[in-house]
């Protein structure tokens, strides 16, 4: 008998942070995402999630939701999930762009199929490693302000921070860097994220001169704009600290557009740019390929897509660097289950699926 999609429905949350995340592009003070959820013939239940992020996916909460239930929803009810290609592929080819919800979608698709096979999401996946270790943000603010939550994160348990650079002069970025490597002392990692805040030869200067003072930069994420590859590929070529692009992939395209050009030397994939999963797992293979190694984030998501990203951060070796804390960040939690946390370190539940539980009021 055919197990087929049965239904599909939308809960939208806001959830306030415990403070404002700041970057170049924004700041946010509550998470607003869309719950997705499918049901299939046999009463399985799976889960996903859209984050609206308009400066980086072009995704708003209000075309989130139209592109789930107007549009992709009525192209998937009655699929069968014995035939999960194809269905995927529906998704994929739903519509043009709208990445969020084609990734809120496609996760949940991925849930249900694990819990089919009673195995975690992980499992299903590749099963790689069990555990893994994220960093934490230290967001936009004063020099005194980025100091004070480095060290708090620290004290906390975090040996990798991630700082936000970019959103003022290249002076005040290296003022801050100074500031903050100076007060977690030398063992702690430090990644930049300049959230395509600077120019391709402001970049390159910029972190020549870190790495002459010795300011140990582990990474540094976005420097240019996203539409920059030749900028991109101009940092690579002309600094020694590793250059991750971010907002510059969205595809499988980009990707190899950027690999054959030699413009980075790591890939940040996240859901809600991929689209889902298994388009995040394609990008991961073709970097794999070119010998490059790639980090897992988010936005600003809950358990949900988090979960979903850290188990699938978790199957592959290629996904080296980890960039999970976006739930940390949240006042409450929508949801019971997912992933776990003691300090930076990330616990992979054992349960079917994403082991997660939303319960609507």
């Amino acid at each position: 008998m055919a197990l087929t999609i049965k239904k599909i429905e939308t809960f939208p949350i806001a959830v306030p942070l415990k403070s404002p995340f700041k970057t170049a592009l924004r700041t946010v003070t509550t998470a607003s995402s869309l719950i997705v959820r499918l049901t299939d013939s046999d009463g399985f239940v799976g889960l996903g999630e859209a984050a609206p992020t308009a400066p980086i996916t072009g995704d708003t909460s209000a075309s989130i939701q139209y592109a789930v239930e107007k549009v992709i929803a009525p192209k998937l009810i009655g699929s069968s999930l014995n035939q999960p290609e194809r269905v995927k592929r529906a998704i994929d080819n739903a519509l043009v762009g709208n990445h969020s919800p084609k990734a809120a979608v496609n996760i949940a698709v991925n849930d249900l199929l694990a819990k089919h096979y009673g195995v975690s999401l992980l499992e299903l996946l590749g099963g790689y490693r069990q555990t893994i270790s994220t960093d934490y943000t230290v967001s936009v603010g004063s020099a005194d302000e980025m100091v004070r939550h480095a060290r708090q994160l620290v004290a906390d348990g975090f040996s990798t921070l991630k700082v936000k650079v970019g959103s003022q002069s290249p002076f005040e970025d290296l003022k801050q860097v100074r500031a903050i490597r100076k007060a977690v002392g030398p063992d702690v990692k430090i990644r930049l994220d300049a959230n395509q805040g600077w120019r391709k030869k402001q970049a390159a200067k910029m972190i020549n001169q870190m790495a002459a003072e010795g300011l140990a930069i582990e990474l540094v994420e976005q420097p240019v704009p996203a539409d920059d590859f030749e900028g991109l590929a101009y940092v690579t070529a002309n600094t020694d600290t590793p250059i991750m692009a971010d907002e510059s992939i969205f595809s499988v395209k980009d990707a190899l557009r950027l690999l054959k050009m030699d413009g980075c030397d790591i890939i940040n994939l996240k859901l809600m740019k991929a689209g889902g999963i298994d388009n995040a797992l394609k990008i991961n293979a073709i970097a794999e390929a070119f010998g490059v190694p790639c980090m897992v984030g988010s936005m600003i998501e809950s358990q949900v897509s988090v979960t979903a990203a850290a188990e699938m951060a978790a199957a592959k070796g290629n996904i080296q660097y980890y960039d999970l804390d976006a739930a940390m960040m949240f006042e409450t939690q929508p949801t019971t289950g997912g992933i776990t946390h003691d300090g930076s370190a990330i616990k992979i539940p054992a349960k079917a699926g994403l082991g997660i539980e939303f319960q609507t009021k």
